[in-house]
């Protein structure tokens, strides 16, 4: 027995990862919080990290995408020079920070070097060249020259390792593989920078860097000691929620806007109530439960504060903050598609809106891209009136234009599922005094309500492959291409075969050839 125990926690053996092309190399700015939690990293907590730069957009759904694709304004260049110099200053009128940062008793040129030297290492993520160190330091003693402090000549030297390119860029250009002919991979110190923001959408520590440096995450057991102990570090549960917060687009629900004549409950902290529920799931399902993906559509746990749990009409767990509880069996909701977080971002200010909802569900956790809609097509909907009273009947109408059915057939058999609650989130069993019907289809799976719609989506046959799909990419920094789908297929195979546990693809995909090789260097 203690045998066959033993043998049920070993994972299945596979065969090879198949060969594919990798991409090339591309520069990847730093997200908003890939940013802050940098600064925070080489600084302290204690710094508040300025917000006016460079605007995140996002692509192929992903805001670290949107990193690789979009340029830098010059308006963007002077944030990030303004922001260096905020961060700088309050670094250096800190007896804490400062302290922390200057090591050296003499406020000299050879100080400034020392400090320069040790912060440039961490800020861009490896070892200044000698060149660069002299460049760095003479910024420094000039500045130390012209405005008689030694403290604001190293402000500017500290400034100017902030708004380099080293910083607010990964560099990972890779080099040959002297173990592999004609191939390339990333080198140890660039993988060191990979893992980091990858798992804890940070930049590396010291002992990562340390790795890097010592050659150590160029090969399977280093990479695997280092995801170990990174996985084991609470940075990585920052990290699976900055995940989440991409791949759910949560991070809209800072601009949430629901009227409140029409929504009783609506108000200005429910995005960041709603936003906070959805990652405290994805948090403790990825960690606390090590489970399966899957159960974050059906699972009756849920993470509520005050607010939610008067939107969700249940007890609160706690009066105080949020807490854990089970949402009842006959409330009609449960996992994230019950969530204020998916109904009212995708929903209008002062109605629902079944079409963004099954839209959301097609492309988003399906990955089936839906194309828009002709440029000639009144996309507006009846009004509510005696004749169309429901959203659903108002749809129908609407469907009955052919240029509009091609797509609405795609999203509103799906997301007239979730009539039964409001553009808040909120339970109703009637509209415009009208029962509401709640049925509707998902690739053939016909459903009766919400609650066995999340039974379909969870076993929609598409659900795991475009969740691999999505943590590749965000892991990898680029759209996959069509040369990378047999290796994003492995994946999701061993991602199946492990139970759909999200921590299990993340070691996966850590040790893939797609996340630690690439093509050459366009000229």
């Amino acid at each position: 027995m203690l045998l066959l125990l033993a043998c049920a926690t070993v994972d299945p053996v596979r065969e090879s990862a198949p060969v594919v092309e990798p991409a090339g190399p591309v520069l990847k700015r730093l997200t908003h919080a890939q940013y802050g939690n940098s600064i925070q990293s080489l600084f302290g907590d204690a710094v508040v990290v300025p917000d006016d730069i460079e605007p995140d957009a996002a692509s192929d759904g992903l805001l670290v995408i949107g990193g690789t694709v979009n340029s830098l304004s010059s308006l963007g260049v002077e944030q990030y020079e303004t922001a260096a110099f905020d961060v700088a200053d309050q670094v250096m009128a800190s007896d804490e920070l400062r302290t922390a940062l200057v090591s050296c008793d003499t406020a000299d040129d050879a100080c400034s070097r020392t400090v320069l030297q040790a912060l440039g290492r961490r800020a861009w993520r490896r070892p200044l060249s000698d060149a660069e160190l002299d460049r760095i330091a003479t910024i420094a003693s000039e500045a130390t020259a012209t405005l008689g402090s030694w403290d604001e000549g190293l402000t500017y030297g500290i400034a100017a390792l902030l708004e380099s390119p080293y910083f607010v860029y990964r560099v990972e250009l890779g080099e040959d593989d002297p173990d592999a002919p004609g191939e390339r991979r990333y080198t140890s110190l660039e993988m060191s920078t990979r893992l980091a923001y990858f798992l804890w959408n940070s930049t590396p520590d010291e002992e990562l860097i340390a790795a890097g440096e010592a050659g150590d995450l160029v090969t399977d057991a280093g990479i695997d000691a280092q995801v170990d102990r990174m996985l084991s570090d609470d940075r990585a549960r920052a990290g699976i929620r900055n995940f989440f917060n991409e791949m759910l687009t949560l991070y809209e629900l800072d601009d949430l806007s629901k009227d409140p004549t029409v929504y009783v409950h609506a108000s200005s902290s429910v995005g960041a109530s709603a936003r906070e529920e959805t990652l405290s799931l994805a948090e403790w399902l990825t960690f606390d439960d090590d489970g399966d993906y899957r159960d974050f559509f059906t699972t009756q746990t849920a993470f509520l504060d005050p607010k939610l749990a008067t939107i969700y009409r249940v007890p609160a767990p706690s009066m105080d903050g949020f807490a854990k509880t089970t949402l009842p069996a006959d409330g009609g909701r449960r996992g994230f598609l019950g969530e204020v977080s998916f109904l009212a971002l995708q929903a209008h200010p002062t109605s629902t809106s079944p079409t963004r909802r099954g839209k959301f569900i097609r492309e988003v956790l399906l990955c089936q891209p839906l194309s828009p809609p002709p440029a000639d097509v009144d996309t507006s909907i009846p009004e509510p009136s005696d004749g169309y009273p429901t959203m659903r009947d108002r749809l129908e109408e609407h469907m009955s234009n052919e240029g509009c059915a091609v797509c609405h057939v795609q999203t509103d058999p799906i997301g007239l599922g979730f009539e039964n609650f409001d553009g808040l989130g909120g339970w109703r069993d009637t509209e415009n005094g009208n029962t509401i019907d709640p049925s509707g289809d998902l690739d053939g799976v016909m459903f009766p309500d919400a609650w066995s719609l999340a039974s379909a989506v969870r076993a929609n046959s598409n659900l795991a492959p475009c969740f691999s799909r999505t943590l590749y990419q965000y892991a990898t920094g680029h759209a996959a291409s069509d040369a990378e789908d047999p290796l994003i297929d492995w994946h999701s195979a061993g991602f199946a075969d492990s139970g759909y546990r999200v921590q299990w693809l993340i070691r996966d995909i850590a040790a893939s050839s797609g996340f630690r090789r690439l093509g050459e260097v366009e000229q």
